[in-house]
């Protein structure tokens, strides 16, 4: 059986949109696992804040400042990462960008597009490209993004969303191309998630909680656990997937089965 607290131990991973959130999380079990991370995120106080706390928790963390916009920057964050671990196993893609949509589709600026799907799907084609030749070199390399529900339904946030379900295609096109390579992608498809995005909108996050088979919002390490075991030899046969990973809500419609009874048991 895998020691689970020792999955990672020896690997490298670079973690994008580490300052926060999902990120963090991801970030933190990871290194409680025995890997080595590099905690990236364009705000570099909160990157640094992040590595900072798990280094005083006696894990191995380093912080760097990586803007997925910019291939420069990625480039130098991947080239740190493979440098200072000795080998570059593991890419978790997490960093994103939401525009909030306008009025009626026909207003929402190009910018707004644009500027969603450069650092969303974009972001991820720059790490990917950058990373791959280490994840190859190490045997064992293995890339993890962070997709939406957004990618599967709808939800709103047209770019966004957009960005997000190309997230799904580029994880199975990539796949098919790195399996030779024996790099493995995988995509982590999160419901509702608390984090600060939904800082002081507790009743909204309450509201929506009854959406969910399972009877509450996502938190951060529900998502964590998740890229884990992708990123882990435990999912050593899984590649060109998408995990959902949303307590039911895009398998079971409450609300029909709530309507049909009043009770959420549904007929029988």
């Amino acid at each position: 059986m895998t020691d689970l607290t020792h999955r990672f131990t020896g690997h490298g991973a670079l973690v994008t949109g580490a300052g926060r959130g999902i990120g963090a999380a991801v970030a933190r079990r990871l290194a409680q696992e025995g890997a080595r991370v590099l905690v990236t995120d364009r705000d570099a106080p909160e990157a640094e804040h992040v590595a900072a706390a798990l280094r005083r928790e006696g894990l191995l963390a380093e912080a760097a400042v990586c803007d997925v916009a910019d291939q420069g920057a990625v480039d130098a964050a991947v080239a740190r990462a493979a440098a200072a671990f000795g080998s570059l196993d593991v890419l978790v893609n997490c960093a994103a960008h939401c525009s909030a949509d306008g009025p009626a589709f026909e207003d929402d600026p190009d910018e707004s597009w644009a500027r969603d799907l450069d650092i969303t799907l974009g972001g991820v084609r720059r790490c990917c490209r950058a990373a791959l030749p280490h994840l190859a070199a190490s045997g064992r390399g293995a890339v993890v993004s962070i997709g939406s529900v957004n990618g599967l339904m709808d939800f709103g946030n047209h770019a966004y969303s957009a960005a997000k379900a190309g997230l799904g295609s580029l994880t199975r096109t990539l796949a098919g191309q790195a399996a030779a390579r024996g790099v493995r992608v995988n995509l982590v498809a999160p419901g509702t998630v608390r984090t600060s995005a939904w800082e002081g909108r507790d009743d909204d996050l309450d509201a929506v909680s009854g959406c969910y088979p399972l009877g509450r919002v996502g938190e951060p390490e529900d998502i964590a656990a998740a890229v884990a075991f992708l990123a882990s030899r435990d999912a050593a046969w899984i590649t060109g997937t998408t995990l959902v990973v949303d307590g039911g809500l895009t398998s079971v419609h409450t609300g029909f089965r709530t309507a049909l009874d009043g009770s959420g048991a549904g007929r029988r």
